[in-house]
């Protein structure tokens, strides 16, 4: 294999110095390129332009990126389906073709039926940065509530359709984020959630506080829309709203950030002046709404549960004296709940991979099948429909296996393909395992490896290790065209299961936040001291990737660690931990992180916080910085400052730390296809020049 080539030296573009320094509980901290906060000032724009002029001319001149490109077109081409549900008669599921830059949906009179388009997304712009950003079908099947987002924003208008004709109504609100749709059983309406506008140039960066519940009655204008429920006293308290399948009740989630713990109110929708009553009023465990049977509700919840159960809550008696246990805290962790055909389908989750089980009413082993066989070690989700139905959908994928969509007989508990698509690509020349490997402190992490069949554990292949470990949130497998990509380069594709993730419960989440953030660094670095160690790669060409709170990890442990690793890819991630609750929805991540107002967690943010870690003559691994000009999650500014402050500190003949600034793109989120093939092929382009590989 070839070894990695000397690079150039590379001259940055200049980033001026400011004279800013802030002082925190009585600690001086500089902030020198606070003016990189500012997107629409030129001066950040110039700054910009130089470094993608820089970044796009290092990446065409890797000699395998047209092959990496036109690699992971031809393999990118092929069908995905997304998984069906049925409405009012009708059939509706999301398809690609391959290449569309956007996710179309469809509709069918029934699962067997000549599915017609309903909806295209791709005719809403000429470069495919429209995309559909949620949808809600009404009770009879008859209108379609869909939410558009541009250029990857978080904002969406929402729109209705009538299904029968695909004709617009006239009916469009604005403003709305982080929130769904949900129709009145009549089709009168709908329920969702918006905030105030913002001012003129804060759409992008402006805090998002006071979120507000809405009913849209079909026919009228936005402005008279009913206020349903607000709180001025919580600007940090967010809403969401549910129609229960009876039409009875609107159900409200009640949440503070990114808090698991939540709060449950109801409104009695037969009484149409009825308040809202707050069912689960403290913020003491989490309560996801299942179903219900007239006034008896049921939830998924993990009071007194750390790996969650299920509970029936009888509103006419709501004290938790009268609570009810329907199906017990099991040995794995449950992630969703779903009342289909009169049984419960219980997605567990088992070593990070997924678990399905069945439960009668009473929450007893539901006959014949209680356990659902799942094609093998991978991930299933959906499982959606409601108590009349027979069957429900669901999809499987693995690291080897794309996304399969498979019907669920309840009666028998079989499972068949419904929609299988063709990758070209043979799974049986790749294999999969599970290691579990010790922390720093002793802690067992379980980590997925899968590479070529037949690898040769000498040292010498180069290694991808993929990361995320915060917010309660699971990696678990999935097929990746990206990560084949680089197995088909001789590459290893690890994933490790980081504290701070919700893959063993709320008890794996807790041991990864605020002042136990340090254990997820010390656990990705374990992870990576455990493949060079047991030989699955080489240490300088071991590269660390992740995005968003992942591209915070990379971040952190590229400066906690740096002679570790060859190469780190930090994408659209959270790297000043001194300034992130400032802007838009950041304060949220506080329940994860903490904040530097609160004198305890800042020393604990400033001992990990990777803007702030970064120091001068320090040789970083090759750094290739991405991020989104439209993203108004978290905002441009941290990559910008993190890009601009590693350059200077980077030794002149240390490896090349480049920035790669996505235009008309955000968080990720609806990011064209066409967007995400450039981006993913000059990722690789990148490891490939800096670890002198040849391409697929």
């Amino acid at each position: 294999m070839p070894t990695p080539a000397a690079e150039p030296k590379l001259t940055y573009p200049p980033a001026r110095h400011a004279d800013q320094v802030d002082d925190y509980h009585g600690t001086k901290i500089a902030d020198p390129f606070r003016w990189l906060e500012d997107d629409n000032a030129d001066e950040t724009k110039a700054w910009v332009t130089a470094q993608n002029k820089i970044t796009s001319a290092f990446l065409d001149g890797v000699p395998a990126r047209a092959r990496i490109k036109e690699r992971l077109m031809k393999l990118w081409n092929y069908e995905r389906f997304g998984v069906p549900f049925q409405q009012g008669g009708w059939l509706f599921f999301l398809h690609n073709s391959g290449l569309q830059n956007q996710r179309v949906l469809y509709v069918a009179d029934a699962p067997g039926a000549e599915p017609r388009v309903l909806l295209d997304p791709n005719t809403l712009s000429p470069d495919g940065t429209v995309s559909l950003a949620g949808y809600a079908v009404s009770d009879d099947g008859a209108l379609l509530a869909y939410g558009l987002s541009r250029a990857g924003s978080d904002w969406e208008d929402w729109h209705v359709r009538e299904v029968a004709t695909g004709a617009d109504r006239p009916d469009v609100v604005e403003w709305v984020k982080f929130s769904g749709a949900s129709w009145k059983k009549d089709g009168s309406g709908f329920f969702y959630s918006r905030y105030a506008a913002p001012r003129a140039g804060e759409e992008k960066k402006g805090v998002n506080e006071f979120q507000k519940l809405y009913f849209h009655k079909l026919g009228t204008k936005q402005a008279d829309d009913a206020l349903i429920y607000e709180r001025r006293d919580h600007a940090d308290w967010g809403f969401g709203g549910a129609v229960t399948d009876d039409g009875r009740y609107l159900v409200i989630p009640v949440s503070k950030g990114t808090d698991t713990k939540n709060l449950v109110f109801y409104r009695d929708l037969a009484e149409p002046q009825s308040p809202v009553v707050e069912l689960i009023p403290a913020f003491d465990a989490a309560f996801s709404f299942i179903d219900n049977d007239g006034p008896l509700f049921f939830f998924e919840t993990d009071l007194d549960a750390p790996r969650s159960r299920v509970v029936a809550i009888d509103v006419r008696q709501p004290e938790r004296a009268h609570w009810r246990e329907i199906i017990a805290q099991a040995g794995e962790p449950l992630k969703s709940a779903n009342l289909v055909g009169g049984q419960f389908v219980c997605n567990y989750l088992r070593d990070a991979h997924s678990l399905v089980r069945t439960f009668t009413w009473d929450g007893k082993a539901a006959a014949p099948n209680w356990e659902i066989t799942l094609p093998g070690l991978g991930t299933a989700e959906g499982f959606g429909g409601k108590r009349d139905h027979a069957e429900t959908f669901y999809a499987f994928t693995s690291f080897t296996t794309p996304g399969t969509i498979y019907r669920l007989d309840l009666a028998t508990g079989k499972s068949s393909v419904f929609r299988e698509p063709r990758v070209d690509f043979k799974p049986a020349d790749y294999e999969t395992k599970q290691v579990f490997f010790p922390s720093k402190d002793g802690t067992r992490i379980p980590m997925f490896i899968t590479h070529r069949r037949g690898l040769a554990l000498d040292g010498t292949a180069p290694a991808l290790l993929y990361g995320y470990g915060g917010f309660n949130i699971s990696l678990t497998p999935a097929f990746s065209v990206t990560a084949l990509v680089w197995m088909e380069m001789g590459g290893v594709f690890a994933m490790p299961n980081l504290r701070g993730g919700g893959e063993y419960g709320i008890a794996w989440h807790q041991a990864g936040v605020k002042a136990r953030k340090q254990n997820v660094f010390d656990d990705f670095i374990a992870a990576a001291e455990w493949l060079v160690a047991k030989k699955y790669a080489a240490r300088e060409k071991l590269a660390i990737q992740g995005g968003s709170n992942g591209g915070l990890l990379v971040g952190a442990c590229l400066t906690q660690r740096p002679e570790l690793f060859g190469a780190a890819l930090p994408s659209v991630g959270v790297l000043d931990m001194l300034r992130f609750h400032r802007f838009t929805i950041g304060w949220a991540w506080t329940s994860d992180y903490g904040s530097a107002e609160n004198a305890d967690d800042f020393p604990v943010l400033l001992a990990y916080s990777p803007l702030h870690r970064l120091r001068p003559g320090v040789r970083y691994p090759a750094t290739l910085i991405t991020t989104g000009d439209h993203d108004d999650r978290v905002v441009p500014a941290h990559s910008f400052k993190f890009a601009a402050r590693l350059q200077e500190c980077q030794p002149p003949d240390g490896p090349p730390v480049l920035i790669r600034i996505e235009t008309k793109a955000g968080h990720g989120s609806g990011k064209p296809t066409t967007k995400i093939i450039e981006e993913k092929a000059d990722e690789l382009s990148f490891l490939a020049r800096i670890f002198g590989l040849k391409g697929p």
